[in-house]
């Protein structure tokens, strides 16, 4: 048996069907997906549960992240920690099948090892054709670096305790688990023989970065920073990780929680010291329950009169830039309380971000 896990957030419905039509298709059906929506907008969350259950292979599983940034490593996890003794692949709903991939990848199945798939990429054009697997025209393959479609036996990966939750938004978790696989002596493969996965074309994480405040949760470098956090693992040689909690997503119950409480909310103005203050001394001295907070940008920092004392030298005050606040809160939230219930909003016109968290 081989559990496929497709991680997912926000993308269009039609490369769903194209992946899970491929599946439908497939010579071996000895399969399972699992399918695991980590906080869509649920007006989309309801349409693609709709798709997915008409598969008959296919279990649809809702997380209430959507006011929290994207967690790949988490929501594979949690399915993965309750998998029995049998091998899991990380799919992607961008993944076009051949009709003989299960076949092939159940005879590749070791206890001991976790196999990585060479992959054909489609261009826009192509992506949006309907054809057979062996018609499209491929514009480039991946090389041995792209780690990104591996099969897992199930064990070994339980023993590490998945994927490395540390890793937000893109980029080196998938690689992470392979080097750690390597240091706890198990063997990782690359299965270059045939192409059995095609890649619909789609904008890059990159592209898709801005340098001011979006509603969208984003975070400046987290890239650069994910890459230094897989140097590290390098570098130590780490196995095991997620010791203190792994694979538990906020649930609906305290999803609900945080929506309807009823505590005042602290107002924290974008200074410097405010902010600093607030992340490194106050929230972990807090009281064990729900707090709110709203971060605002104060209006004289835009008059000639406050410019014209901070050119003077008069004002000592240093303000940051809503985006800075929203990259500092993000950074801290992901690196300590990345266990702990919490909803992050960014309204962009008003300029404010809101927090509430639960301790």
């Amino acid at each position: 048996m081989l559990h496929l896990i497709y991680p997912y957030r926000n993308r269009d419905i039609e490369r769903i069907k194209k992946s899970l039509d491929s599946l439908k298709a497939q010579t071996n059906q000895s399969f399972k997906v699992w399918f695991v929506d980590y906080g869509s907008e649920l007006v989309h969350a309801n349409e693609v549960e709709e798709l997915v259950v008409t598969y008959n292979f296919a279990t649809y599983c809702y997380h209430y992240t959507q006011h929290q940034p994207w967690n790949k490593s988490k929501a594979l996890n949690s399915v993965i920690k309750h998998l029995e003794n049998d091998y899991c692949f990380v799919a992607d709903i961008d993944m076009i099948f051949a009709e003989n991939f299960i076949e092939i990848a159940l005879n590749l199945q070791k206890s001991n090892t976790a196999t990585y798939f060479k992959v054909g990429f489609l261009d826009e054009a192509e992506t949006k054709q309907n054809k057979d697997f062996k018609d499209y025209n491929i514009s480039f393959e991946s090389t041995s670096e792209a780690t990104g479609l591996t099969m897992f036996p199930v064990v070994p990966l339980q023993k590490l305790r998945g994927f490395d939750e540390f890793y937000h938004f893109w980029g080196s978790e998938d690689t992470d688990v392979h080097v750690r696989l390597n240091n706890a002596g198990y063997e990782v493969q690359f299965y270059n023989t045939e192409i059995l996965m095609l890649h619909q074309w789609h904008k890059s994480y990159r592209t898709t970065e801005k340098k001011e405040l979006t509603k969208s949760l984003q975070l400046s470098d987290v890239v650069r920073l994910n890459f230094r956090h897989l140097k590290e693992a390098i570098r130590t040689k780490r196995a095991v990780v997620n010791l203190n909690s792994w694979g538990n997503p906020m649930t609906q119950s305290q999803f609900n929680d945080l929506e309807n409480t009823q505590v005042n909310t602290v107002s924290v103005l974008n200074t410097k010291d405010r902010i600093q203050h607030l992340l490194f001394y106050e929230l972990q001295n807090l009281s064990i329950g729900i707090h709110k907070y709203k971060f605002y940008s104060d209006l004289k920092e835009s008059t000639f009169k406050y410019k014209l004392k901070k050119k003077l030298g008069k004002d000592k005050q240093i303000y940051l830039s809503m985006k800075t606040v929203n990259d500092m809160l993000l950074l801290h939230l992901i690196s300590f309380y990345r266990h702990s219930p919490f909803t992050i909003k960014v309204d962009t016109e008003a300029q404010t971000i809101h927090l509430t968290i639960s301790l």
